[in-house]
């Protein structure tokens, strides 16, 4: 059974919900975790790519895009159109919808920012998840 947490974000501060999911990635990491974050496309690949190389100085998480030469062997992927290959255990969910291939992970992230938008469509994921038997676990954070 799929584990899902989900981290309910207060901050309106900008940036707030792409720092804390570097940090979580990170730590998740640093855990020796394989990790795949989903997200809507190729713009928002690229720029948790980029984050990931600049959100804390002196922070190194080795990461690559799904379908680039550098993805085999790396312990966190980034993609956006379809299941990725390979032994993963973390999804971290940046997308608007529950990826069909959600299952096949032991954990599932889900970070929801504090606007009414995100909050709505995670409400809508979050039934999804519990419609599906998952163990879900919400966590309220002032980040």
């Amino acid at each position: 059974m799929t584990k899902v947490d989900f981290y309910l974000l207060t901050s309106r501060q900008p940036q707030a919900s792409k720092r804390f999911t570097c940090k979580l990635i990170e730590k998740v990491y640093r855990l020796g975790h394989q990790v795949y974050i989903q997200v809507e496309d190729q713009a928002q690949a690229q720029e948790m790519d980029d984050l990931l190389w600049t959100f804390r100085q002196g922070s190194f998480v080795p990461h690559a895009l799904v379908n680039s030469e550098e993805a085999t062997g790396t312990p966190v992927l980034i993609g956006y159109d379809g299941e990725p290959g390979g032994k993963l255990e973390l999804l971290i969910n940046l997308g608007a919808e529950v990826p069909a291939f959600f299952s096949r992970f032991q954990r599932v992230a889900e970070v929801i920012g504090p606007d009414e938008t995100h909050r709505h469509a995670g409400r809508q994921r979050y039934r999804y998840y519990r419609d599906h038997g998952c163990s879900l676990e919400t966590h309220e954070l002032n980040f």
